[in-house]
């Protein structure tokens, strides 16, 4: 099975959630969409992503064609990996950081008002 979901034209089909699949399938040409419909009716069987699909399919039928774009191009779904600096040893094993003594009342170098 999971051969099948390796060879659909938009990768990690099955984790986008519909708006997503809505711009995606716009790339997609009517044969790559028959593809998606099939697996998504033995699958899933959502039907406001069936419905998306069987529309976008009567558009194509009717003479549309796939919009520009890459449907495994960028992701928002998905965070960015983080950037920065590694953490080197000295900073992994340091000390926790205390937080400041404004607002605590069992601190006695706090000024009472």
């Amino acid at each position: 099975m999971s051969s099948e979901r390796d060879q659909l034209a938009i990768p990690d089909y099955d984790h986008l959630p519909v708006a997503s699949l809505t711009s995606r399938i716009r790339t997609l040409d009517a044969d790559a969409l028959a593809g998606l419909i099939s697996y998504e009716e033995q699958h899933g069987a959502r039907e406001p992503v069936l419905t998306i699909m069987r529309a976008r399919a009567d558009e194509l039928a009717a003479g549309a064609t796939p919009s520009g774009g890459d449907p495994a191009g960028a992701q928002p779904e998905h965070a960015p990996a983080p950037t920065g600096p590694a953490l080197s040893p000295s900073t992994t094993n340091a000390p926790p950081i205390n937080p400041p003594s404004q607002g605590d009342p069992t601190n006695p170098a706090q000024p009472r008002g």
